[in-house]
């Protein structure tokens, strides 16, 4: 199989031909070896092999589409990643930060009763991608979505309707026994802002207090004060039904392909480009090292060193992803001759 890879070795040579994408302004690269990361050998790469392969059918240019052709020839997985990419350290002046993201799952039902009158929508034809329109505050105080058949399902819990918009997918189980899955189907256009974030500049939390779970139970201890908080972010998002994801099956991500509970990062797009493994080292209490699949976005992740991890479905994960905001560091793995083009000083180490 090792002398199989070295042959492939050379084609890429020829088929990795495409331009490469202009560095970051802001950002510094620096090329490492994989001695460098840590704990590199012990890492499930064959786990990684098979969710970096559910996203390269998308990858179109050509370097890429040579290394997914030689991926599907089912490689020794660590021995793949060590000859056709190099680890590249992207920074900036902005700290590592990591978090954690899943796909919750709702009780709701598909006509309004007493109990699921809380709802959930599809997104308004006056609404365009990219332009900014009503703040969460006006859209829930004037009422502009009521009455028009933009209901996509009715929820019990407004904080849960809150938190399906942070995570931009979910299950909602209807009570008729059946279970409709909606995904990201549009925004209004406005800038993310953090509500946590918010309750410890008011001084009610600190950092390492904030949890989503800590977030539900203030809104729920404090009628008025709780549902202004959330408020306080204007972004709103809206929802599309989903039916030809299998049940099985994570969510869809940025790539328009399922997302892979534990192996799937979000990332910002402007330095990690979608598709490329990424080595995680998240620090804090319970370290993750681990080679992931950058195969998601979020209007909330932003930096070089910024990416959310996906933990699966459920109460379960939220409360695993909602413990989590740690530092550390993330390493691009990057094609060999994109690699030398963004940091042409050459090999670390």
């Amino acid at each position: 199989m090792k002398h199989g890879l070295w042959a492939l070795v050379c084609m890429a040579g020829l088929a990795m031909t495409s331009p490469v994408p202009a560095a970051a302004a802001d950002a510094t690269y620096t090329i490492l070896g994989f001695h460098d990361l840590a704990d590199w050998e012990k890492d499930d790469h064959q786990a990684a092999l098979e969710t970096f392969l559910k996203t390269c059918p998308t990858l179109r240019d050509p370097d890429w589409k040579a290394i997914c052709k030689m991926a599907e020839t089912g490689p020794n997985a660590k021995t793949f990643f060590e000859l056709f990419f190099r680890p590249v350290l992207i920074e900036e002046q902005k700290p590592a930060l990591f978090t954690g993201y899943f796909e919750p799952e709702l009780r709701g039902a598909l006509q309004q009763t007493p109990r699921f009158r809380y709802p959930i929508y599809r997104k308004p034809p006056e609404v365009q991608d990219g332009t900014p329109w009503l703040t969460r505050r006006e859209i829930e105080e004037t009422g502009v979505l009521e009455d028009r058949g933009l209901e996509l399902a009715w929820v019990d819990d407004p904080v849960d309707v809150f938190f399906l918009q942070v995570q931009g997918s979910g299950r909602i189980r209807l009570s008729n026994g059946q279970i409709m899955r909606v995904g990201y189907g549009g925004s209004n256009g406005q800038n993310y802002r953090s509500v946590g974030q918010e309750l410890i500049r008011r001084g009610i939390y600190t950092r390492h207090q904030v949890s989503a779970q800590v977030i539900r139970n203030w809104v729920k201890r404090n009628p008025v004060e709780g549902p202004d908080l959330l408020r306080y972010n204007p972004s709103f998002v809206f929802f599309r039904k989903i039916t030809n994801v299998p049940p099985d099956a994570g969510p869809i991500g940025a790539m328009n392909r399922s997302v892979t509970a534990g192996r799937t990062l979000a990332v910002d797009p402007k330095f990690t480009p979608l598709g490329a493994p990424v080595w995680l080292e998240k620090e804090g209490s319970d370290p993750m090292h681990r080679l992931m699949v950058a195969q998601d976005t979020g209007s909330a992740i932003k930096g070089a060193q910024r990416a959310d991890i996906f933990f699966g479905t459920g109460y379960g994960a939220g409360r695993q992803a909602g413990k989590i905001r740690d530092t550390g560091r993330m390493i691009v793995l990057l094609p060999i001759q994109r690699a030398f083009a963004l940091a042409p000083e050459g090999e670390a180490g």
